[in-house]
């Protein structure tokens, strides 16, 4: 295993902006995985796992961590009787896997197209888009549990998926995730949720679209929000979502609207007496502007819940900015949004967000 000191994970991110790490070790197989954790306890140190750096904030400083660069790889698949099982190394890239379950005609995933980052990162998250989640269709996640200090295989129950959020995600540090394993159904009917590609889907005469269709109409609608990774726009630099939908009670939603002066204001039902609001129209009603920007950082030209970063943009800017419209939100609704992506080498948080940005 390869072992780097000081390694900037700046350009190893899709913000582009962050110090370095003590250091950076690149897993390549299981093995390396164990001797990272067992460097990060030799050295009294946090052990941290980067992927495509798609959804994290480094501090300017950097983190005193050993930070896993994941580079496990692996794919199988297995027919059941109840499906199709495919089994991921957590370094697998996503949007591959999505692309061959959807040319394979599995269903299950088609809506999470275009999504950055590693497959490791999808139970964590609990990623999910237009009203698909990944938790939906895991079956399995192999991991080293660090507690006990050997390799577990926990069962969706175990993962305690909840809207972008898991057991991962509230246990830090805990779990190395190092496979995922995903129930797809072959010949199955897409997921078609979601008003936005339902009406997409519509404008272009398909009713009854088909895997591969979902996958083309995701990626079409997420290219106009520059939620697709492209090195040619100038809305790249971002880590997608910055803050989460926030969730509320019925009768705040009621509050909410006639706060903005609009009946018309987009909610979701849950299923348990809540609803989901939309965070970029909260921000946009707040006050500020597609394109908006202070300094080298703003709200993306084209979606206001992306914060994308430009030339010059450092750490501080990043957190400097969220809070400005964290608070902004506050102000006008009521309502604080929490933010999606992690922050590592940060002292505090306050509200989710860094309370002082870290130099």
């Amino acid at each position: 295993m390869r072992v780097l000191e000081g390694a900037r994970l700046g350009p190893r991110s899709t913000l582009g902006v962050g110090g370095p790490a003590r250091f950076l070790a690149e897993a390549l197989t299981e093995a390396d995985v164990h001797e990272a954790a067992a460097l990060a306890d030799e050295r009294g140190l946090p052990l941290l796992v980067l992927g495509q750096g798609s959804n994290v904030v480094v501090a300017d400083r950097g983190v005193e961590a050993v930070v896993i660069s994941m580079g496990l790889r692996g794919l199988r698949v297995e027919t059941t009787d109840a499906g199709v099982l495919v089994t991921a190394a957590a370094g697998e890239p996503w949007d591959p896997l999505v692309a061959h379950a959807v040319t394979s005609g599995w269903a299950g995933l088609e809506c999470l197209s275009g999504i950055p980052g590693l497959v490791g990162a999808t139970p964590i998250q609990n990623v999910g888009a237009y009203g698909q989640d990944v938790g939906a269709v895991v079956t399995a996640v192999r991991a080293l549990d660090r507690e006990p200090g050997r390799v577990v295989t926990l069962a969706p129950s175990e993962c305690a998926f909840t809207y972008r959020d898991s057991a991962f995600k509230r246990r830090p540090g805990r779990w190395v995730v190092l496979g995922v394993t995903y129930q797809l159904s072959p010949g199955g009917p897409p997921a078609v949720r979601y008003a936005e590609l339902s009406a997409h889907l519509m404008s272009q005469g398909l009713d009854r679209p088909t895997v591969h269709d979902v996958r083309q109409a995701v990626l079409q609608v997420r290219r106009t929000k520059s939620m697709v990774l492209a090195h040619d726009d100038p809305n790249a630099r971002s880590c997608g979502s910055f803050f989460l939908n926030p969730r509320v009670a019925a009768a705040e939603r009621e509050r909410i609207a006639d706060a903005a002066g609009d009946r018309s204001m987009p909610a979701w039902p849950e299923g348990d007496g809540r609803v989901k609001l939309s965070a970029a129209w909260l921000i946009e009603r707040a006050g500020f502007r597609r394109g908006e920007h202070d300094g080298p950082v703003g709200l993306s030209t084209r979606h206001a819940l992306a914060i994308v970063t430009h030339t010059g943009a450092q750490a501080t800017d990043v957190v400097r900015f969220a809070r400005r419209l964290q608070e902004g939100v506050v102000a006008r609704f009521g309502v604080r949004l929490v933010p999606e992506p992690v922050f590592w080498g940060f002292d505090h948080l306050t509200d989710g967000l860094p309370s002082e940005p870290a130099a």
